[in-house]
């Protein structure tokens, strides 16, 4: 079966759905309520997080892109901007466009830096985004390198909605969201965390074996501004 053809109809038959209907509603609302107050905070030019310390490698981090000027000042425009347009029906695919490298960079920073701040939620709002995305797939595949006959779409608004809850797409999404949590917990579960202070830090390894690496792991995050890579190294070869 072609899979554009097919594409196309469950792209239909999702969008006849009022209860996906709301549900994308909500997912909208939700997706700039987690960028518009971040934003806000870039405009007033305060530091986002600013409870983390100065040495610690997200802190570092926006200690150093606050302190880029005008730049920090633009990020928080375009996040404004992209949780605003999320908010307009008639501009809710160009926020989205908008809003997915964005908060696909924080999800990689978070990361990279272990930040236990959006170690979960920025994997679920990429989610999230991407399914705003698929909801305008009637628009978004006209930004695919597809040939002029494919890119034909005949989008029919639904007369009638269909009001069965969509129990498909429940378990679908679900399946999704857990899966997304589980592989970040796996890259995360047991490797060694910064945690957002010292005394957090230490608590990972109280009990154990690691108390004496795992404090010096700790200090060297949280007292001496080491970087996480060379942090992890020392831990390692002690």
């Amino acid at each position: 079966m072609p899979l554009l053809p097919t594409l196309d109809r469950l792209h239909h038959q999702v969008r006849r759905n009022l209860w996906l209907r709301y549900f994308t509603y909500g997912v909208r609302v939700l997706l700039a309520v987690g960028f518009i107050p971040a934003g806000i905070v870039k405009l007033t030019g305060e530091r986002f997080a600013s409870g983390l310390s100065v040495v610690h490698p997200m802190g570092s981090y926006l200690v150093a892109l606050q302190a880029t000027g005008f730049y920090y000042t633009f990020i928080g425009v375009v996040q404004v901007l992209a949780g605003v347009l999320l908010l307009i029906p008639r501009t809710a695919l160009l926020g989205a466009v908008l809003y997915f490298p964005i908060i696909f960079n924080i999800c990689v920073l978070s990361l990279a830096v272990r930040f236990e701040g959006s170690l979960l939620t920025a994997p679920l709002m990429v989610l999230a985004n991407v399914y705003l995305l698929c909801w305008h797939w009637d628009r978004i595949r006209f930004l695919l390198p597809l040939r002029e006959e494919q890119l034909r779409y005949t989008f029919v608004p639904p007369g009638t909605y269909d009001r069965r809850f969509p129990l498909k797409f429940v378990a679908l999404a679900g399946t999704a969201a857990v899966a997304t949590v589980a592989a970040t917990i796996a890259l995360n579960v047991y490797a060694i965390m910064p945690r957002n202070s010292l005394g957090d830090c230490n608590t990972q390894f109280t009990g154990t074996e690691r108390s004496a690496r795992g404090a010096d792991f700790c200090a060297c995050i949280h007292e001496r501004g080491g970087s996480l890579a060379t942090c992890l190294e020392e831990y390692e070869g002690r």
